[in-house]
């Protein structure tokens, strides 16, 4: 269990994926370049099984944007996207409406 003060200090924001590319050292990873709306970033992400490239360009997802950078097989992620896992895959979470890059969520 954490406390609600520890929940708060994650900063969450909405970001925009700007570009896409395989891993070159991990079959299931993408690296992904977003924009914050105040800085653009690189994150990597195992969704690779489950979306395309066509499909993540331009879109908006919740980024955890205030999480220590970490190496992973040789490439810096730098935040961490939010995704719900089920029977059925990975589902990235968005805002249900058109938000602007940078929005806070609460």
């Amino acid at each position: 269990m954490i406390t609600f003060e520890e929940f708060k200090r994650l900063e969450l924001i909405v970001a925009q994926i700007k570009e896409v590319s395989d891993h070159p050292n991990a079959d299931r990873l993408y690296i992904l370049k977003v924009d914050t709306g105040k800085e653009e970033k690189q994150i990597i992400a195992g969704i690779r099984q489950y979306y395309g490239k066509e499909e993540l360009m331009g879109r908006k997802i919740v980024l955890v944007n205030n999480l220590q950078p970490t190496v992973i097989r040789g490439e810096e992620s730098n935040g961490m996207l939010l995704a719900v896992s089920d029977e059925q895959g990975i589902s990235l979470l968005g805002a249900d409406r058109d938000v602007n890059v940078g929005s806070v969520v609460r």
